[in-house]
């Protein structure tokens, strides 16, 4: 089972990645995650991104597309693969329809977890971290309720700065969800549920 994993930033597509990966027992694939490895591990892909990273710019497609093709050859994604933060655009989804086709595979479904910008506003903008465990909370919490540290809020997790990374997203995105709906292939779900709920609508799209 080959899954695309879309949702805005705060939508909860981790919590839910998580809970794919235990049920199918299949590969998370997180783009960041794939740079961070392939920077630390200083291959050729990797230092040639960390150019862009370093200067603050975006890694082109061309790059992203050769670390994700790199990634989808692991033995462990041969069961099946979560994309988590690729593709982005339409024209990447295009791309990785290419790329899938050579190796002889494809996306069987996309989900695409919807929540309202202000209700993720609201998510974000109350989150807070401990400095010294990392343990994740919210404003509520005046000191980390595990190990007593200093609770903090990420500078991305502002309300304005949220609001920018929505509208990004919804810039890039939107046609990448018509990308799919027109492939077929495209599951929504409300993401303003408590999770069991929307995981429950995910594995009877998935079924």
């Amino acid at each position: 089972m080959n899954i695309v994993l879309l949702g805005a930033p705060g939508a909860g597509k981790g919590t839910q990645a998580a809970k794919l990966i235990a049920e199918y027992d299949i590969a998370h694939i997180s783009t960041g995650d794939i740079l961070r490895a392939a920077v630390k591990a200083q291959t050729v892909l990797g230092l040639e991104a960390k150019t862009y990273m370093d200067n603050g710019e975006l890694v082109p497609d061309s790059v992203v597309i050769e670390l994700v093709k790199e990634r989808l050859q692991e033995k462990d994604t041969e069961k099946g693969f979560i994309l988590d933060g690729f593709p982005r655009t339409a024209t990447q989804a295009v791309v990785l329809d290419s790329e899938l086709i050579e190796m002889g595979r494809a996306i069987d479904k996309t989900i695409a977890i919807l929540v309202d910008a202000e209700v993720i506003v609201e998510r974000l903008s109350s989150r807070r971290l401990c400095r010294a465990c990392g343990y994740i909370g919210n404003a509520a919490d005046a000191c980390c309720p595990t190990c007593g540290g200093e609770m903090y809020q990420r500078d991305d997790d502002k309300p304005e700065t949220v609001r920018n990374r929505l509208d990004v997203y919804e810039k890039s995105t939107a046609p990448l969800i018509d990308y799919y709906r027109g492939a077929e292939l495209l599951f929504e779900v409300d993401g303003d549920r408590p999770v069991d709920e929307v995981f429950a609508d995910i594995k009877r799209a998935l079924a």
